[in-house]
């Protein structure tokens, strides 16, 4: 549990958490492979959310994903890029949150084995990412201002 001064602290930054849908690269479950790798090539993400389309989030999707597909066994072919949709690649089991719902602790402890966390509505609504970048970015922020807003006392 954070102390409640760390809480207040976080809380002030928690509104900068998220990259909003909005700024964010993502692919639908029905596209062809081919689109979604051309996504992937030209963003620099390594993983993109997969969204439906009622614009839920239902999976996740990587380049090398996307690549373990082109390869047989002894070269690497393009006719997956063709033959399969992205529902067919992606990986469906993974953690996702509701931000007005989720503690601040329960969102640090999931971004310790993610990268970023799809956030969601209360419907299923792709929000936005909750990125580790984001949050390190906010301790940083507790780090530095912590004792000019509590006036801590130097020992």
């Amino acid at each position: 549990m954070f102390s409640p001064s760390i809480q207040r602290l976080l809380e002030d930054k928690s509104g900068s958490f998220i990259i909003p849908a909005s700024r964010i690269a993502f692919v639908e479950d029905d596209n062809p492979l081919y689109h979604a790798f051309m996504v992937l090539t030209r963003v620099k993400y390594s993983k993109i959310p997969v969204l439906d389309s009622k614009n839920q989030v239902v999976g996740l999707l990587s380049l090398a994903m996307i690549t373990d597909k082109m390869m047989v066994t002894d070269k690497i072919t393009l006719d997956p890029l063709t033959e399969l949709k992205v529902k067919d690649v992606m990986q469906t089991n993974f953690d996702k949150i509701n931000f007005a719902q989720t503690t601040l602790e329960t969102q640090l402890h999931l971004l310790v084995d993610n990268a970023f966390l799809p956030v969601v509505d209360d419907y299923g609504v792709f929000q936005g990412l909750l990125t580790r970048r984001e949050w390190i970015k906010a301790f940083n922020y507790v780090a530095h201002n912590f004792e000019n807003k509590y006036q801590v006392k130097q020992i």
